[in-house]
C-alpha cells in the first residue's frame, strides 16, 4: 500500500516542501531514498523503538520510502514523525483520508516523545502558500509556528497524540497566539539601560549618534574604562523592531536552533558578540549545509566584535562585503544560499598590546613603532566602513561615586527615533537605503551641501589634523546625521566640528 505524508527542508532561511512516499509489500526489507543523510538514515531505529514502546506494531514487511524531489539533500532527525506516520498510514494503522491536509515534523524519542525542531516559522509560512490546512510538530515550536495564524498549529507531545488526533479519537488543542500584543509589550524591554552608566557623557553621546545615522563604531580605550559596558547598551537606544523585522530576524534564529523553546517572535534586536578566535563560515556563515553566521544573527541588531586586532585578519575581510550589500551568499558546487546581514557594527579595542597608549594616569611601555603596527591588524578598507572613532578614557571616581541616574535609554531612543522619522522622509523612494550611513557618495552632494564657512573648517580640520582622504565623506555623513539629531535642515558649522572629532584612528599622526 503506498500512502504520502508531507514535511520541510530548509534551504537558507525558506523552506522546500518535501513528499515522503511509503510503500509497504512483501518482503523484510527496508530503504530510505531520495538523498537522505546519516541523522535521516537513522530514523528506521529510532521509529521502530518508539512505536514498540508506545503499544503500535512496526510492520516486517518490505518497506520503501522516497522523500521527493530526490535531487534535495534532506538533513536531521525532524522527518522521524513524518515517516512513522507514513509507514503505520501504510500499513493500515492510521486513517490516510486526512495525511493531505497536514505538514508534520518533528524528531521521535524512544519512548515516542516528540523533539523540537528547527524552522517552524519559515515551514509555516511556506506550508500556508502550498495550500496546507496545518501543521502537526512538537509542542515546543507550536508558539512559533503559530505566529502564522491563517494555518492552524496543533503541538503535541508524543506519536500517540498525533495518532489519536489523525484518527478521529482525541483532539489536539489548536495553538492560538496574539503575535502583535505579545510584541508589543516586549520590543522595548532590554536588559541593560543606559542610566546605569556613571559619567562617560561624550561616549553615548556617540553612540545616540551612531544609533541615529545606523553608523558603525569603534571604542578605542584602555581595560576597564567601560566599552563593553557601552557597547550592550546600544541596542537599547535603537528604534523598536517593527513587525517585519521580527519576522524576518526570527526565521533567521529559528533556523540556527538558538530561538529557544515555547517562543514566538524575537521582540528585541539582537545583540551578537562572538569570540575573537572565530572561524571564517562562524561568523559569515557558511558549512558543508550552509547556516547562518553571526553577522545573520545580528541581523537588524548589533555585531560586537571586542577586542577587535585580535580576530584573524581573513575573518575581518570577509566581513567587507556583506557590511556593503547587507546580505551574504554561501555558494557551493551544488548550491547558493542567501542570508540576509544588516547590521550595525561596534568593534572595541585596546590602543596598543599593554592597553595604555594615551593613558592619563598610566605609562604605555609598549616599544616605538608597536602601536602603529598594532593598528595595522585592522585593514584599511575595513576601517573605511567604520563612521565614528571614539577614544574612551576610564571613569573619575567623582563620576563613579555619583549616586544620581543618568539619562534613561527610552529619553535617548525617543531622540533617535525622531532622527530616523527625518532620514525615512528623506530616503522614499530610494532602494536599499534607510539612513544616512547608507548615503552613496552622489548622494551627499545632494543631502550634505555645506557652506562656505563649513568647507572651511574642513579643509584645515584636514590639514592640521592630517585626517586621511576617506574621512571627508564619514565627516560628512555623521555631521548629516548630528544635523537630524537637531531637526536641522541645513548642516551647520557646530555640526561638522562635531563629527570631525570622531575620526580619531584617520589622523596620520596616530600611534606615532
Amino acid at each position: 500500500m503506498l500512502v504520502k505524508t508531507f514535511g520541510s527542508a530548509l534551504f537558507g532561511i525558506e523552506a522546500i516542501p518535501i513528499t515522503i512516499e511509503v510503500n509497504i509489500d512483501k518482503g523484510i526489507q527496508f530503504f530510505l531514498v531520495g538523498l537522505p543523510d546519516s541523522a535521516v538514515k537513522e530514523s528506521q531505529q529510532r521509529i521502530e523503538a518508539a512505536l514498540g514502546n508506545t503499544g503500535f506494531k512496526y510492520p516486517k514487511q518490505k518497506i520503501v520510502i522516497n522523500m521527493a524531489p530526490a535531487d534535495i539533500r534532506k538533513e536531521g532527525s525532524s522527518y522521524d514523525l513524518p515517516i512513522a506516520i507514513g509507514i503505520m498510514a501504510a500499513s493500515g494503522q492510521i486513517d490516510n483520508n486526512r495525511l493531505e491536509e497536514f505538514i508534520i515534523m518533528g524528531e521521535l524519542s524512544l519512548d515516542g516523545g516528540l523533539k523540537s525542531i528547527k524552522g517552524s516559522l519559515p515551514i509555516a509560512i511556506k506550508a500556508l502558500k502550498q495550500g496546507f490546512k496545518g501543521m502537526i510538530i512538537p509542542r515546543e515550536n507550536a508558539a512559533e509556528a503559530a505566529i502564522v495564524h491563517e494555518i492552524e498549529v496543533y503541538g503535541a507531545e508524543n506519536i500517540s497524540e498525533v495518532v489519536g488526533f489523525l484518527n478521529g479519537e482525541n483532539n489536539l488543542e489548536r495553538t492560538i497566539i496574539d503575535p502583535g500584543k505579545d510584541f508589543e509589550t516586549r520590543n522595548t524591554l532590554y536588559e541593560f539601560d543606559f542610566s546605569d552608566v556613571k559619567g562617560q557623557e561624550n561616549i553615548k553621546r556617540a553612540l545616540e549618534i551612531a544609533a541615529a545615522g545606523g553608523h558603525n563604531v569603534i571604542l578605542i580605550g584602555p581595560p576597564g574604562s567601560g566599552k563593553t559596558m557601552l557597547a550592550k547598551r546600544l541596542p537599547s537606544i535603537l528604534p523598536p523592531l517593527n513587525l517585519e523585522e521580527a519576522l524576518e530576524t526570527t526565521k533567521i534564529h529559528s533556523v540556527s536552533g538558538i530561538l529557544g523553546q515555547n517562543k514566538a517572535l524575537v521582540s528585541v534586536r539582537p545583540f551578537r558578540s562572538p569570540h575573537h578566535t572565530i572561524s571564517d563560515a562562524g561568523l559569515v556563515g557558511g558549512g558543508t549545509y550552509p547556516q547562518p553566521g553571526e553577522i545573520s544573527l545580528a541581523h537588524h541588531g548589533v555585531l560586537f566584535l571586542d577586542e577587535l586586532p585580535e580576530f584573524k585578519r581573513s575573518v575581518l575581510e570577509v566581513m567587507r562585503q556583506p557590511m556593503e550589500d547587507r546580505i551574504v551568499t554561501i555558494s557551493r558546487a551544488r548550491i547558493s544560499v542567501d542570508f540576509p546581514a544588516s547590521f550595525m557594527l561596534v568593534a572595541a579595542m585596546n590602543p596598543c598590546p599593554c592597553g595604555y597608549y594615551n593613558h592619563p594616569e598610566q605609562d604605555c611601555v609598549c616599544s616605538p613603532g608597536i602601536v602603529q603596527k598594532y593598528l595595522n591588524k585592522i585593514s584599511g578598507p575595513l576601517m573605511d566602513r567604520i563612521d565614528l572613532h571614539v577614544e574612551v578614557v576610564p571613569v573619575p571616581f567623582k563620576d563613579l561615586a555619583d549616586r544620581r541616574n543618568g539619562e534613561k535609554s527610552e529619553e535617548i531612543r525617543n531622540r533617535v527615533i525622531k532622527a530616523r522619522k527625518i532620514q525615512e522622509n528623506r530616503f522614499a523612494g530610494k532602494s536599499n537605503v534607510y539612513c544616512n550611513a547608507q548615503m552613496s557618495s552622489k548622494m551627499l552632494q545632494t543631502y550634505c551641501d555645506i557652506d562656505d564657512t563649513g568647507r572651511l573648517l574642513l579643509k584645515n580640520a584636514m590639514e592640521r589634523l592630517s585626517l586621511s582622504a576617506r574621512a571627508y565623506d564619514r565627516i560628512l555623513k555623521v555631521a548629516r546625521t548630528i544635523a537630524d539629531l537637531e531637526d536641522s535642515e541645513s548642516i551647520k558649522t557646530e555640526h561638522l566640528a562635531e563629527a570631525i572629532q570622531y575620526r580619531s584612528l584617520d589622523r596620520e599622526n596616530w600611534g606615532s
